[in-house]
């Protein structure tokens, strides 16, 4: 699994660099990254959907068709449980995350202006912003708790 990370690394920092030279271009770069955007998102989705019809389906097919129906229906049931309970997690730990950045991101703005004015307010301050990512914690243990019944 880390072996795909770091060599995936090389191609992160080149999308990085190549992007940072096409937005030197002012607004036509811009354009140009919001279109491969675009794509990678067509393309995302075409995959996902391929995904998502050919999982449990197909398997169960082809063990049926190899005389293994009873076998077949237990792993496809169980695959399928898997499945929706590791996206169910995906999804409460990317939804919880993306709402305490935007919750830090206010609160933390108004916490600096309120410190900057007055600054024995920096322990109330950072009570709220703590309470903001605190968001974050709870979607990761429903996450981990939604992987534990997987």
């Amino acid at each position: 699994m880390t072996a795909a990370w770091v060599a995936g690394l090389p191609l992160i920092a080149g999308s990085v660099v190549l992007a940072r030279i096409v937005t030197r271009r002012g607004r036509s770069g811009i354009y140009i990254l919001a279109g491969i955007g675009a794509l990678l998102m067509v393309g995302a989705v075409v995959l996902l959907i391929a995904a998502v019809t050919a999982g449990p389906a197909a398997a169960a097919g082809t063990a049926a068709a190899a005389g293994v129906k009873v076998a077949a229906s237990a792993a496809a049931s169980g695959t399928s449980s898997n499945s929706a309970a590791l996206l169910g997690a995906a999804i409460a730990v990317a939804g919880s995350t993306i709402g305490a950045g935007i919750a830090v991101a206010y609160a933390g703005a108004a916490a600096l202006a309120a410190v900057s004015e007055r600054p024995e307010l920096f322990g109330r301050a950072m009570v709220i912003v703590g309470l903001a990512e605190g968001i974050a914690i709870y979607g990761l243990i429903i996450g981990i708790l939604l992987i534990g019944k997987a």
